[in-house]
Protein backbone atom coordinates (compact mmCIF):
# COMPACT_ATOMS: atom_id res chain seq x y z
CA UNK A 1 0.00 0.00 0.00
CA UNK A 2 1.20 3.51 -0.90
CA UNK A 3 0.52 6.34 1.53
CA UNK A 4 0.49 9.64 -0.36
CA UNK A 5 0.38 13.16 1.07
CA UNK A 6 -0.60 15.92 -1.34
CA UNK A 7 0.90 19.22 -0.21
CA UNK A 8 -1.47 21.88 -1.45
CA UNK A 9 -5.14 21.56 -0.50
CA UNK A 10 -7.99 21.85 -3.00
CA UNK A 11 -5.81 22.13 -6.09
CA UNK A 12 -7.31 20.91 -9.34
CA UNK A 13 -4.61 18.33 -10.04
CA UNK A 14 -4.24 17.22 -6.43
CA UNK A 15 -7.96 16.77 -5.85
CA UNK A 16 -8.34 15.03 -9.23
CA UNK A 17 -5.65 12.52 -8.25
CA UNK A 18 -7.36 11.88 -4.91
CA UNK A 19 -10.62 11.14 -6.71
CA UNK A 20 -8.87 9.04 -9.36
CA UNK A 21 -7.40 6.57 -6.87
CA UNK A 22 -10.22 6.79 -4.31
CA UNK A 23 -11.44 3.27 -5.08
CA UNK A 24 -7.95 1.78 -5.38
CA UNK A 25 -7.10 -0.20 -2.26
CA UNK A 26 -3.39 0.23 -2.99
CA UNK A 27 -3.54 3.94 -2.18
CA UNK A 28 -4.25 6.01 0.91
CA UNK A 29 -4.22 9.70 -0.03
CA UNK A 30 -4.52 12.80 2.14
CA UNK A 31 -4.00 16.46 1.39
CA UNK A 32 -2.40 19.15 3.51
CA UNK A 33 -2.97 22.90 3.40
CA UNK A 34 0.42 24.63 3.26
CA UNK A 35 -0.76 28.23 2.97
CA UNK A 36 0.31 28.88 6.57
CA UNK A 37 3.24 27.52 8.57
CA UNK A 38 1.04 24.99 10.41
CA UNK A 39 2.31 22.28 8.04
CA UNK A 40 5.68 22.49 9.78
CA UNK A 41 4.37 20.56 12.80
CA UNK A 42 2.51 17.97 10.70
CA UNK A 43 3.91 14.44 10.95
CA UNK A 44 5.27 13.35 7.54
CA UNK A 45 6.60 10.04 8.82
CA UNK A 46 3.26 8.30 8.17
CA UNK A 47 3.63 8.76 4.40
CA UNK A 48 5.68 7.10 1.65
CA UNK A 49 5.23 9.79 -0.99
CA UNK A 50 4.78 13.57 -1.04
CA UNK A 51 3.06 14.93 -4.14
CA UNK A 52 3.70 18.68 -4.10
CA UNK A 53 1.18 20.71 -6.12
CA UNK A 54 0.96 24.00 -4.20
CA UNK A 55 1.98 27.04 -6.27
CA UNK A 56 1.16 30.52 -7.39
CA UNK A 57 0.12 29.90 -10.97
CA UNK A 58 -0.18 32.19 -13.98
CA UNK A 59 -1.61 35.56 -13.01
CA UNK A 60 -1.08 39.14 -14.11
CA UNK A 61 2.54 39.07 -12.99
CA UNK A 62 2.70 42.86 -12.91
CA UNK A 63 0.51 42.71 -9.82
CA UNK A 64 2.46 39.96 -8.04
CA UNK A 65 5.96 40.47 -6.66
CA UNK A 66 8.81 38.26 -7.82
CA UNK A 67 9.58 37.69 -4.14
CA UNK A 68 6.19 36.04 -3.60
CA UNK A 69 6.75 33.70 -6.55
CA UNK A 70 10.11 32.74 -5.05
CA UNK A 71 8.69 32.17 -1.57
CA UNK A 72 5.78 29.99 -2.71
CA UNK A 73 7.07 28.28 -5.86
CA UNK A 74 10.76 27.88 -5.01
CA UNK A 75 11.37 28.03 -1.26
CA UNK A 76 8.24 26.24 -0.02
CA UNK A 77 8.72 23.00 -1.99
CA UNK A 78 12.35 22.84 -0.88
CA UNK A 79 11.39 23.24 2.80
CA UNK A 80 8.69 20.58 2.47
CA UNK A 81 11.07 18.23 0.65
CA UNK A 82 13.74 18.61 3.35
CA UNK A 83 11.19 17.85 6.05
CA UNK A 84 9.98 14.85 4.06
CA UNK A 85 13.52 13.53 3.67
CA UNK A 86 14.25 13.92 7.37
CA UNK A 87 10.95 12.14 8.14
CA UNK A 88 11.84 9.06 6.12
CA UNK A 89 9.58 9.73 3.11
CA UNK A 90 10.86 7.72 0.15
CA UNK A 91 9.67 9.78 -2.85
CA UNK A 92 8.94 13.45 -3.56
CA UNK A 93 6.93 14.27 -6.70
CA UNK A 94 7.16 17.90 -7.77
CA UNK A 95 4.64 19.38 -10.17
CA UNK A 96 6.60 21.73 -12.38
CA UNK A 97 5.57 23.09 -15.77
CA UNK A 98 6.29 23.42 -19.47
CA UNK A 99 6.73 27.12 -18.64
CA UNK A 100 10.37 26.49 -17.71
CA UNK A 101 11.05 26.81 -21.44
CA UNK A 102 10.96 29.95 -23.55
CA UNK A 103 7.58 30.88 -25.02
CA UNK A 104 9.39 31.22 -28.34
CA UNK A 105 10.08 27.48 -28.61
CA UNK A 106 7.84 25.49 -30.96
CA UNK A 107 9.24 21.98 -30.59
CA UNK A 108 10.85 21.13 -27.26
CA UNK A 109 13.39 18.32 -27.34
CA UNK A 110 15.91 16.92 -24.87
CA UNK A 111 18.38 19.53 -26.15
CA UNK A 112 16.12 22.57 -25.68
CA UNK A 113 17.47 25.04 -23.14
CA UNK A 114 15.36 26.09 -20.18
CA UNK A 115 14.98 29.87 -20.56
CA UNK A 116 11.68 30.77 -18.87
CA UNK A 117 10.16 34.13 -19.72
CA UNK A 118 7.69 34.36 -16.82
CA UNK A 119 8.14 34.68 -13.06
CA UNK A 120 6.12 31.51 -12.73
CA UNK A 121 8.43 29.56 -15.04
CA UNK A 122 11.57 30.99 -13.45
CA UNK A 123 10.47 30.09 -9.92
CA UNK A 124 9.51 26.56 -10.99
CA UNK A 125 12.89 26.03 -12.64
CA UNK A 126 14.74 27.34 -9.58
CA UNK A 127 12.77 24.92 -7.40
CA UNK A 128 13.70 22.01 -9.70
CA UNK A 129 17.41 22.79 -9.42
CA UNK A 130 17.31 23.08 -5.64
CA UNK A 131 15.32 19.88 -5.20
CA UNK A 132 17.80 17.86 -7.24
CA UNK A 133 20.53 18.82 -4.79
CA UNK A 134 18.86 16.97 -1.91
CA UNK A 135 18.03 13.77 -3.81
CA UNK A 136 19.63 10.57 -2.50
CA UNK A 137 19.36 6.81 -2.91
CA UNK A 138 16.71 6.72 -0.19
CA UNK A 139 14.92 9.94 -1.20
CA UNK A 140 13.85 9.97 -4.82
CA UNK A 141 12.82 13.15 -6.63
CA UNK A 142 10.41 13.00 -9.59
CA UNK A 143 9.89 16.28 -11.44
CA UNK A 144 6.91 16.52 -13.80
CA UNK A 145 6.73 19.15 -16.55
CA UNK A 146 3.25 18.67 -18.03
CA UNK A 147 1.92 20.91 -20.81
CA UNK A 148 -1.59 22.41 -20.57
CA UNK A 149 -3.87 20.20 -18.48
CA UNK A 150 -7.55 19.95 -19.39
CA UNK A 151 -10.50 18.00 -18.07
CA UNK A 152 -13.78 18.27 -16.17
CA UNK A 153 -13.93 21.63 -14.37
CA UNK A 154 -10.39 22.51 -15.44
CA UNK A 155 -9.42 26.12 -14.96
CA UNK A 156 -7.53 28.30 -17.41
CA UNK A 157 -7.40 28.08 -21.17
CA UNK A 158 -9.56 24.98 -21.60
CA UNK A 159 -12.42 26.49 -19.61
CA UNK A 160 -12.21 29.66 -21.70
CA UNK A 161 -12.25 27.70 -24.96
CA UNK A 162 -15.16 25.55 -23.78
CA UNK A 163 -17.20 28.60 -22.78
CA UNK A 164 -16.43 30.24 -26.12
CA UNK A 165 -17.51 27.09 -27.97
CA UNK A 166 -20.84 27.12 -26.14
CA UNK A 167 -21.85 30.47 -27.67
CA UNK A 168 -19.76 31.03 -30.81
CA UNK A 169 -20.89 29.13 -33.95
CA UNK A 170 -17.72 29.88 -35.93
CA UNK A 171 -13.99 29.71 -35.33
CA UNK A 172 -10.75 30.49 -37.12
CA UNK A 173 -9.26 27.47 -38.90
CA UNK A 174 -5.61 27.14 -38.02
CA UNK A 175 -3.54 23.97 -38.43
CA UNK A 176 -1.47 24.37 -35.29
CA UNK A 177 -0.20 21.71 -32.89
CA UNK A 178 -0.17 21.84 -29.10
CA UNK A 179 1.01 19.37 -26.51
CA UNK A 180 -1.71 18.89 -23.89
CA UNK A 181 -2.62 16.26 -21.34
CA UNK A 182 -6.02 15.13 -20.15
CA UNK A 183 -6.33 15.10 -16.37
CA UNK A 184 -7.15 11.38 -16.40
CA UNK A 185 -3.92 10.63 -18.26
CA UNK A 186 -1.94 12.83 -15.88
CA UNK A 187 -3.45 11.08 -12.85
CA UNK A 188 -2.57 7.71 -14.37
CA UNK A 189 0.96 8.99 -14.97
CA UNK A 190 1.36 10.03 -11.32
CA UNK A 191 -0.02 6.66 -10.26
CA UNK A 192 2.60 4.88 -12.38
CA UNK A 193 5.45 7.12 -11.16
CA UNK A 194 4.50 6.08 -7.63
CA UNK A 195 4.09 2.41 -8.49
CA UNK A 196 7.53 2.31 -10.17
CA UNK A 197 9.19 4.48 -7.48
CA UNK A 198 10.45 6.53 -10.42
CA UNK A 199 12.80 9.48 -10.21
CA UNK A 200 14.10 12.02 -12.68
CA UNK A 201 12.61 14.49 -15.11
CA UNK A 202 9.31 13.63 -16.83
CA UNK A 203 7.31 15.10 -19.71
CA UNK A 204 3.82 13.54 -19.62
CA UNK A 205 1.55 14.41 -22.54
CA UNK A 206 -1.23 12.91 -24.64
CA UNK A 207 0.02 10.68 -27.46
CA UNK A 208 -1.78 13.00 -29.92
CA UNK A 209 -0.93 16.63 -30.56
CA UNK A 210 -4.02 18.82 -30.47
CA UNK A 211 -5.12 21.46 -32.96
CA UNK A 212 -7.01 24.32 -31.31
CA UNK A 213 -9.51 24.59 -34.17
CA UNK A 214 -10.24 20.87 -34.02
CA UNK A 215 -10.67 21.00 -30.26
CA UNK A 216 -13.17 23.85 -30.57
CA UNK A 217 -15.14 22.02 -33.24
CA UNK A 218 -15.12 18.73 -31.32
CA UNK A 219 -16.42 20.46 -28.17
CA UNK A 220 -19.34 21.81 -30.19
CA UNK A 221 -19.92 18.38 -31.79
CA UNK A 222 -20.29 16.85 -28.33
CA UNK A 223 -23.13 19.30 -27.65
CA UNK A 224 -24.77 18.66 -31.02
CA UNK A 225 -23.72 21.98 -32.52
CA UNK A 226 -22.23 22.62 -35.95
CA UNK A 227 -19.25 24.88 -36.47
CA UNK A 228 -18.31 27.18 -39.33
CA UNK A 229 -14.54 27.27 -39.64
CA UNK A 230 -13.18 30.41 -41.24
CA UNK A 231 -9.88 30.20 -43.05
CA UNK A 232 -7.79 33.37 -42.93
CA UNK A 233 -4.68 34.29 -44.86
CA UNK A 234 -1.42 33.80 -42.99
CA UNK A 235 -1.02 37.58 -42.97
CA UNK A 236 -4.23 38.02 -40.98
CA UNK A 237 -3.32 35.15 -38.67
CA UNK A 238 -0.01 36.86 -37.97
CA UNK A 239 -1.91 40.00 -36.98
CA UNK A 240 -3.81 37.94 -34.40
CA UNK A 241 -0.49 36.73 -32.98
CA UNK A 242 0.28 40.28 -31.83
CA UNK A 243 -2.35 39.76 -29.12
CA UNK A 244 -0.80 37.42 -26.53
CA UNK A 245 -3.92 35.30 -25.75
CA UNK A 246 -4.47 34.66 -29.47
CA UNK A 247 -0.82 33.77 -29.98
CA UNK A 248 -1.02 31.29 -27.11
CA UNK A 249 -4.19 29.79 -28.56
CA UNK A 250 -3.10 29.40 -32.19
CA UNK A 251 0.69 29.02 -32.16
CA UNK A 252 2.63 25.75 -32.18
CA UNK A 253 4.10 24.43 -28.93
CA UNK A 254 4.87 20.74 -28.48
CA UNK A 255 7.12 18.32 -26.69
CA UNK A 256 8.93 15.93 -28.98
CA UNK A 257 6.97 12.72 -28.45
CA UNK A 258 10.17 10.81 -27.70
CA UNK A 259 10.44 12.75 -24.43
CA UNK A 260 7.19 11.23 -23.22
CA UNK A 261 7.79 7.52 -23.81
CA UNK A 262 8.37 5.45 -20.67
CA UNK A 263 8.38 1.82 -19.63
CA UNK A 264 4.77 2.17 -18.53
CA UNK A 265 1.63 3.22 -20.39
CA UNK A 266 -0.40 6.13 -19.07
CA UNK A 267 -2.16 7.41 -22.20
CA UNK A 268 -5.44 5.61 -21.49
CA UNK A 269 -7.86 8.27 -22.80
CA UNK A 270 -7.70 9.33 -26.45
CA UNK A 271 -8.46 12.85 -27.66
CA UNK A 272 -12.16 12.44 -28.45
CA UNK A 273 -13.07 10.41 -25.38
CA UNK A 274 -11.17 12.84 -23.15
CA UNK A 275 -13.20 15.75 -24.52
CA UNK A 276 -16.47 13.87 -23.97
CA UNK A 277 -15.50 13.25 -20.35
CA UNK A 278 -14.38 16.86 -19.96
CA UNK A 279 -17.61 18.31 -21.29
CA UNK A 280 -19.78 15.84 -19.34
CA UNK A 281 -17.82 16.60 -16.15
CA UNK A 282 -16.73 13.08 -15.34
CA UNK A 283 -13.80 10.69 -15.39
CA UNK A 284 -14.56 7.00 -15.53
Amino acid sequence: MKRVLITGANSYIGRSFMNYVAMDSEFIVEELDVRTDKWEVFDFSNFDIIFHVAAIVHKNEKNVSSELYSIVNRDLPLKIAKKAKNSGVAQFIFLSSMSVYSDQDEVISKDTETIPSSLYGKSKLEAEKMLRLIESETFKIAILRPPMVYGPDAVGNYRRLSKLASVLPFFIKVNNQRSMIFIGNLCEFVKKVIAYSASGLFFPQNSEYICTSEMFQEIRNIHGKKTLQIKLSQHLVNLFYVVKPFKKMFSNLVYDQSLSKYEFNYDIYDFKSSLVLSEKKEIR
